[in-house]
């Protein structure tokens, strides 16, 4: 009798605890954005991002990679990461240094240079350029076409040919007209005061082009960047920190969705993370919970046809990559 009490009285707690998550999946999470560009419509085909511009088809984060991805390869949106000059410019660029990415050291082969930037004491950093000094290089300089040829090698009037290093502003202002509808997927990189000088940079220039404040979703790696964003530019779309996204990702495969206070516009991914081992993230469920609170999932950064293809199936809402020649021709497949 006994026995038969305690299975009891475990029968009823594990059924409490079954009725509990049931519950919380089924409570509706409110959602973390009203209105999200970055979401389409379900059944509707991800959006396309070219990564950097699309650095496998053009010189990345140049005007003339932005113009190409948004006018010949009708991209959705342009991706890229900001750094700021040392005289206040918002600049686009991925890493702080730009020796990799134009010929600020001369003639010297890539190989050579990525020898020399193992001493970062010899790296040319933006945060110690001007903006003027850095329009003086060719940031085609190391391009290679499809035959391994550097055909921009020898250009010198990089201003006309859109081989210089790209400004926010100048972003905004090519595609005002040409392109807008245009969105932006950006990530601020400075840190500390830097990082939170260029938040406000950045809100300036967009009061400038109020026609992309919306149309725009800004991402850091840096607490108190984020943080800036959150306090002082609710206005503005976020997309995930590392933490908020691990965060979010944790909650939604442990089921427990009414524990999850996301608070970000997208959440920008990889198809796996690794933890110790491979986390696949390219989960259906993934998506369809993110939906459910108006959040974009946006994968990086694929460049291979059928993981395109994988993609789509699933039902994401972007794809980010260095080929946006070759997401198209996918796309098309499915039009």
């Amino acid at each position: 009798m006994k026995r038969f009490k305690a299975l009891k009285i475990i029968g009823i707690i594990l059924a409490a605890i079954l009725l509990f998550f049931v519950v919380i999946n089924v409570i509706p999470p409110a959602k973390t954005v009203q209105d999200n560009p970055f979401v389409v419509e379900k059944g509707a085909l991800p959006l396309l991002a070219a990564h950097r511009g699309g650095g496998d088809c053009n010189p990345e984060n140049t005007m003339l990679a932005f113009r190409e991805a948004a006018l010949t390869y009708k991209v959705d949106i342009i991706e890229s990461d900001l750094y700021l000059t040392k005289d206040g410019y918002l600049v686009y660029n991925h890493d702080s240094y730009v020796d990799e990415t134009c010929n600020v050291n001369g003639d010297l082969t890539q190989e050579q240079v990525k020898e020399l930037c193992k001493d970062k004491t010899k790296r040319h950093y933006i945060k110690d350029m001007t903006l003027a000094e850095l329009e003086q290089y060719n940031f085609g300089y190391y391009f290679e076409d499809e035959n391994g040829q550097r055909i921009y090698k020898d250009v010198t009037d990089v201003a006309a040919a859109g081989l210089q290093i790209a400004t926010a502003d100048k972003l905004f202002a090519e595609f005002r007209e040409s392109a807008p509808n245009l969105l932006f997927i950006v990530e601020i990189k400075n840190s500390g005061e830097m990082g939170i000088e260029a938040c406000r940079i950045l809100n300036e220039t967009l009061t400038a082009y109020p026609e992309f404040a919306d149309r725009i979703v800004i991402g850091t790696y840096h607490e108190e960047v984020e943080q800036e964003l959150k306090e002082n530019y609710p206005h503005l779309l976020r997309g995930a920190s590392e933490a908020s996204a691990a965060d979010f990702v944790i909650t939604q495969l442990l089921g427990v969705n009414l524990f999850d206070k996301s608070d970000f516009a997208c959440l920008q991914i990889p198809t796996v993370y690794d933890v110790g081992f491979d986390l696949p993230l390219n989960l259906k469920t993934l998506i369809s919970r993110a939906h459910r609170r108006n959040i974009a999932v946006q994968y990086w950064t694929i460049n291979d046809a059928d993981e395109m293809r994988e993609l789509i199936e699933l039902g994401c809402d972007c794809i980010m990559t260095d080929n946006p020649k070759l997401l198209r021709s996918v796309l098309e497949e499915y039009k």
